[in-house]
């Protein structure tokens, strides 16, 4: 066994520079202003200021749509303070407090109510799609996450929820989608879609429901390989 002299251990997580933790404000400032412009319409029990427009036949689709944006909007909060590395280690005990909150008060209710409303879009079969197999998968990862806890598998937990958190935060991306579709797809109106505002509608619903979800969760799941693959490096230069 030797170690490497122009290897050095990994610095760790409370010595690396501010710069490796850049994330943490803007994301909590994101999550802030997103929170702050689209719960209070959902706060007033107006299904005129859904921004969501109700489908006919189901009127249950608007309690659940309230329910959902109230328990996803937990889960983002709770989500932020459970990536936030220096609340996870140094308030251990709040940290899984917190982490029950995400999974019991705001990912699973806010997962199941999501699989209902996200079947029944105004928007399409193409969303319903996409927003059926979020749902499942948020539910799926999440579940992983917490049942790894359990079983002190915390590697897996911190990949689990890692991937869980992703979706909880991919509705920011979704309207970051959307804006860039209202932008690129108009000038196609006439052209792609017939002159058909509703078909144009549905496409900028359906490719931003798609875009996302699935490139944030590709991009965890790079970031995750990284991780293994310097593991990896770091074992075989110390052997």
């Amino acid at each position: 066994m030797h170690t490497t002299i122009d290897s050095p251990p990994p610095v760790p997580a409370h010595r690396r520079p501010w710069w490796r933790r850049r994330w943490t404000v803007p994301l909590g400032l994101v999550t802030a202003g997103f929170l702050a412009f689209s719960l209070p319409p959902y706060l007033t029990g107006d299904p005129s200021l859904s921004r969501v427009p109700q489908p006919e036949g189901f009127g249950l689709h608007y309690p659940l749509l309230v329910a959902h944006v109230l328990f996803a909007s937990v889960a983002m909060v709770t989500a932020f303070f459970q990536v936030w590395p220096w609340f996870r280690r140094r308030h251990p005990v709040w940290h899984r407090r917190a982490g029950r909150v995400y999974v019991f008060a705001g990912v699973l209710p806010a997962g199941l109510t999501g699989l209902v409303i996200g079947a029944r879009t105004p928007f399409g079969p193409f969303l319903a799609v996409s927003d059926v197999l979020l749902a499942l998968l948020w539910l799926a990862f999440t579940v992983a996450g917490w049942r790894a806890a359990r079983a002190r598998r915390y590697a897996d937990h911190r990949r689990w929820m890692l991937r869980s958190a992703v979706l909880t935060y991919s509705i920011i991306t979704n309207r970051v989608w959307t804006g860039i579709m209202i932008i690129a797809l108009p000038p196609l109106q006439d052209t792609v879609f017939h002159g058909d505002p509703d078909l144009m509608a549905w496409t900028i619903s359906g490719l931003s429901g798609w875009l996302g979800w699935t490139i944030p969760l590709l991009a965890v799941e790079w970031y995750l390989e990284r991780e293994v693959a310097r593991r990896g490096r770091r074992t075989a230069l110390a052997t």
